[in-house]
């Protein structure tokens, strides 16, 4: 699945097109290195979403198409 798409259904950015302007200035980070919307994102990847006030770093557990609002969180675990 994309990292943008994966960064919306998750629900750790609202919207799909927030999620392409974050990777577009370079503040989505997969495995450590910068990503592009279209880059693939695979369950065990370690993400890191760049905020101004500070960063959400997580590991993908899952992925699906669609989920309901109560099942975005069993998407990715978070990493401290």
């Amino acid at each position: 699945m994309r990292i943008d798409k994966f960064l919306k259904v998750s629900r750790i950015l609202k919207r799909r097109t927030v999620a392409q302007e974050a990777c577009g200035e370079n503040k989505v980070l997969v495995n450590g290195k910068a990503a592009k919307p279209s880059t693939a994102v695979r369950i065990g990847d370690e993400v890191e979403v760049l905020y101004a006030t500070g960063s959400l770093k997580f590991r993908v557990c899952n992925i699906k198409e669609t989920v309901k609002k109560d099942e975005a969180a069993s998407l990715y675990e978070v990493i401290v």
